[in-house]
């Protein structure tokens, strides 16, 4: 049986209509933060849920940079131990890179997490864009499935050389005669497949995005059962319709 991705959206920090931190638990009645105190509380919950690492990296970046990244961390070991049934301050943040390893000093790459201990049996991925934060989650994960998500604003394709940098002849044949907005919305779409297919494979851009066919059928078809590459709906993700989103859940041959 086929591990089951779940996937969700955190609107940005302090955004309009936000009640204040992603993923924290507030009375429905409950009147929206104000800038001063979703700041008080974000760096509270901070505080008491996230590790030492999370919190040495954070220090080193801008204050807006800053609010965004403890958000998403915040926002993912919520999600983390909501899938899994346990309390998230239970959780240590357990990264794994290819070139720094993996362990509890390590604040990027492949997201994982211990509980007393030992590594959770969970797959994570997480992306930001315009604010917005997406996670993708997959419980009890198959042997060797892999997982990747990605989010895009299609507005940010709107650069001279795009093509040449990031898709390979199909793909720009496959773009062919669009132009404005379809033109953007298709450069973002292929983008976002590339990301996902890259944090799947754990490479990210170590491998040169114009080498990867996200049109190839072999991806999109994925083996053993699972759903390979696939492109999110704003219906499944809680997106807004004008981002693009990607997954993929592969087990790689």
């Amino acid at each position: 049986m086929a591990s089951h991705l779940v996937v969700r959206a955190c609107p940005p920090f302090r955004a309009p209509g936000s009640s204040g931190v992603p993923g924290a638990s507030a009375p429905a009645a409950a009147p929206l933060a104000a800038p001063a105190a979703a700041e008080q509380e974000l760096e509270r919950d901070s505080r008491s849920l996230l590790d030492a690492a999370e919190l040495e990296r954070a220090r080193a970046m801008t204050p807006r940079t800053r609010e965004d990244f403890l958000a998403g961390r915040l926002a993912q070991r919520r999600f983390a131990a909501e899938l899994l049934g346990v309390p998230a301050s239970e959780l240590t943040a357990c990264y794994s890179c290819p070139r720094c390893g993996t362990g509890a000093n390590i604040s990027h790459g492949r997201p994982g997490y211990l509980l007393r201990g030992e590594a959770v049996p969970l797959l994570l991925s997480l992306s930001r864009s315009a604010g917005w934060t997406l996670l993708g989650g997959v419980v009890d994960p198959n042997p060797g499935l892999g997982l990747g998500i990605d989010v895009e604003d299609p507005a940010r394709a709107d650069f001279d050389g795009f093509d040449d940098v990031v898709l390979t002849p199909a793909e720009r044949l496959h773009l062919a005669g669009l132009h404005g907005l379809p033109l953007l919305r298709g450069r973002a779409r292929l983008w976002a497949r590339k990301e996902a297919w890259l944090k799947l494979l754990g490479t990210g851009l170590q491998t040169a995005p114009d080498t990867l066919d996200v049109l190839d059928d072999a991806l999109r078809t994925g083996v053993n059962g699972h759903a390979g590459l696939r492109d999110l709906p704003a219906e499944e993700t809680g997106l807004p319709a004008e981002l693009v989103a990607a997954a993929a859940v592969a087990v790689l041959p």
